[in-house]
């Protein structure tokens, strides 16, 4: 793995997708704050802890989830699962729209607001582009296989109620024609019985021609 992705832990058939900092340009109202104040000392840490703030934060999309990795002394890592994500939205600055940079905000199922935000990235409208293919991509087929088998059980819900009704008109037909058919059963043996075994000889004359 990259050096950089040293703090990532991939699955075995996760890949990247997408990886990158916060845009060079967020760091400009830092600098314009930063800078006068620098002057009575005040300003100095501003500026190098926005530096080292942002040197240290990275996002990464894979194939399977969400990383945001953020902390200058310690770390500190997020993941946040595609099949997870409920809702996305980006936003943009009056600079950022200017510098095309943004941020990505990501919400999940069951949780308070936004639970992931991919802070000042490059092109945050791609971005989410990408984080919703991804969803879609782990949420559909399996979308899909539920509503087959919907559509399926209402099918043989269906031929079980045609069957049911094709078997009870089955049913009442016999009943009602009953008497006949028993009937014709007690004729038919009756003329059976009066046959003799006389009836069945041929003429052997006959046969011979």
């Amino acid at each position: 793995m990259n050096a950089e992705f040293d703090w990532l832990t991939l699955d075995d058939d996760e890949e990247v997708l997408w990886a990158d900092t916060p845009h060079p340009y967020s760091l400009v109202p830092s600098f314009i704050v930063g800078v006068p104040l620098s002057l009575v000392l005040v300003g100095i840490p501003l500026l190098v802890g926005s530096y080292l703030s942002h040197k240290n934060t990275n996002y990464v999309v894979t194939s399977d989830a969400l990383y945001r990795k953020t902390g200058v002394l310690s770390r500190s890592v997020q993941r946040i699962e595609f099949d997870k994500v409920q809702d996305t939205s980006y936003s943009q600055t009056f600079l950022g729209a200017q510098f095309g940079y943004g941020s990505v905000n990501i919400s999940t199922a069951g949780g308070s607001g936004i639970e992931m935000s991919f802070q000042n990235v490059a092109d945050p409208q791609s971005l989410q582009t990408l984080v919703n293919e991804r969803i879609k991509r782990r949420s559909g087929p399996e979308t899909d296989a539920e509503g087959k088998a919907a559509v399926l059980d209402d099918i043989l819900t269906e031929l079980r109620a045609i069957r049911q009704a094709v078997e009870g008109d089955e049913a009442a037909t016999p009943g009602d024609d009953g008497p006949d058919e028993v009937g014709t059963e007690s004729a038919s043996d009756a003329s059976a019985d009066a046959l003799e075994p006389s009836d069945f000889e041929f003429d052997a004359t006959t046969d011979e021609r």
